[in-house]
């Protein structure tokens, strides 16, 4: 059976090995981020159990693209959420010049939702910022402009703190790479990423230098209620995750849910015996993944933004007992 490293996700697509086996189409985002790490840890676990599938891996990209593409027919997965795919079942935000988007939104299903990973808002263990009420006046990376990180990044911080984006303090315009690159270049004072720990871009920059995770001063309110809204929850980056991390207390911040969603029209026993490859050796990655930890029955079933389990998914769930 064929092995998908996560260095193949810098492909442009990693090409099916198993001679017979029915080829499935994923894509997912930037390969160097946590999400499409777990995505890419999914297809690995799942081709290396079985002979019936092999997962094709395509990084980069838009997901928003992505659950477009999957409910045209071409693809098979692709990474959702909640909200994401609330605004396609309405055909409103991005997808406001989508006529079709609701009626498409009936061509997707879900496999399972995954923590997002808890936004890290981090700078150097030596600056002065040591919550998130000290950025006013400095220069952040949030996320690529436009994007969902930078949206809820920029949410969190005004929902918490009142300071406003563009207004108070000034976020870079950049891509996840160059944006990273930036604060290792000492270019901004904060850079933000949401990620299951342990992290590799933290595990990069820690090799060398310190940094502390903040939070802001205060997280409760009715701005913060309004900020969580139905899909996104608190959630605390722990102490001591790090080698050269100087927190020592947990600061508050902000998670959401993501997942693996499907065509909806594919084969019920393939989504099944995909499901269950990936659950039933799970165990067998956790010591070369940690964050693996993170993943569990209980928040992959849940009932999310009106989205349907596949019936292949939901048939595995009902035999192991994690869905009614």
């Amino acid at each position: 059976m064929r092995h998908l490293t996560l260095a193949a996700l810098t492909a442009a697509t990693v090409t099916a090995g198993n001679a017979g086996a029915e080829t499935l189409k994923m894509a997912t985002i930037e390969p160097s981020l946590g999400q499409a790490i777990t995505m890419a840890t999914f297809a690995n676990v799942v081709n290396s159990n079985q002979d019936a599938v092999d997962i094709e891996v395509a990084g980069g990209g838009a997901a928003t693209v992505h659950q477009l593409e999957t409910a045209r027919g071409n693809l098979d997965m692709f990474m959702v959420s909640p909200t994401i795919y609330n605004f396609f079942s309405k055909g409103v935000a991005m997808y406001q010049n989508e006529a079709e988007a609701p009626e498409l939104a009936r061509n997707v299903a879900l496999l399972m939702w995954f923590p997002y990973g808890q936004y890290h808002y981090a700078v150097r263990g030596e600056s002065d910022i040591e919550v998130l009420d000290d950025i006013e006046g400095t220069t952040v990376f949030l996320g690529p402009a436009g994007g969902g990180a930078f949206n809820a990044s920029a949410g969190w911080i005004e929902a918490t703190t009142g300071l406003v984006v563009g207004e108070d303090y000034e976020a870079i315009t950049a891509n996840w790479a160059t944006g990273f690159q930036a604060f290792q270049d000492g270019k901004v004072d904060m850079y933000v990423n949401g990620c299951i720990d342990p992290c590799q871009q933290f595990i990069q920059f820690t090799e060398t230098e310190t940094i502390r995770f903040i939070g802001p001063e205060d997280h409760s309110g009715e701005a913060v209620e309004k900020f969580l809204g139905t899909f996104r929850y608190l959630a605390e980056v722990p102490a001591g995750l790090y080698e050269n991390q100087v927190n020592e207390a947990p600061v508050m911040s902000n998670d959401t849910a993501v997942g693996i969603g499907v065509r909806a029209d594919l084969d019920e026993d393939t989504v099944y015996q995909v499901t269950k490859a990936f659950w039933d050796n799970l165990d067998s990655i956790t010591s070369d993944a940690p964050w693996a930890k993170a993943l569990n029955l209980e928040f992959a079933v849940q009932s999310l933004a009106g989205m349907p389990l596949h019936p292949g998914a939901a048939r595995y769930y009902r035999e192991i007992g994690a869905l009614n």
